[in-house]
């Protein structure tokens, strides 16, 4: 009579003596008890390499350890235009390279400073951002910049007493803050 055997899906998401001792039935399928045997023992054998690991030699080219989807902050100014403006949410389209995860954006000719924050790459040179202030008069081919770093605030004993917004603007009327 056909005995049940897990699928091998069900063997690489689970240890081999799970999947031996406990499989479902909607992982089972009926096989040949020759089969059977086979496969239990294949499975209870020991897996060895024949070729010891230190005789293992891999040669990566430098080119492969280069990361092709994103140019290192402070590199250059990249520069890239508005594709799709969602509330808060501005994806951003470049030519090239693309920013870095978390890097700044300014928004290039807008009425007041408008900085993004690249959250998501989406491919195909698209970047998904987080406006750090209102999207109101945004449109589609804006000229976009980035930064070549994070957004930066301002700390230190010059701002205590301070009220600064999310990009290190001081929103006071106080003046500038003079930072070291």
């Amino acid at each position: 009579s056909p005995v049940a055997l897990p699928f091998p899906s069900t063997l690489a998401s689970a240890s081999r003596r799970e999947a031996a001792e406990a499989p479902t039935k909607a992982a089972m399928r009926r096989v040949p008890p020759a089969a059977a045997a086979a496969t239990a023992r294949r499975l209870a054998a020991p897996r060895a390499c024949s070729t010891p690991l230190a005789a293992v030699a891999v040669v990566v080219p430098a080119s492969a350890n280069r990361r092709h989807f994103a140019e290192k902050a402070g590199t250059q100014a990249i520069m890239g235009k508005v594709s799709q403006v969602i509330g808060a949410v501005v994806d951003v389209q470049f030519e090239n390279a693309l920013p870095p995860i978390l890097n700044a954006l300014e928004v290039q000719g807008f009425e007041h400073r408008l900085v993004l924050e690249v959250a998501q790459h989406l491919g195909e040179n698209m970047v998904r951002t987080i406006a750090m202030d209102g999207t109101d008069g945004l449109t589609r081919g804006q000229k976009v910049q980035d930064t070549g770093a994070p957004i930066k605030v301002p700390v230190g004993e010059q701002t205590l007493g301070r009220i600064i917004n999310i990009i290190g603007e001081p929103i006071d009327e106080l003046g500038p803050i003079e930072t070291k």
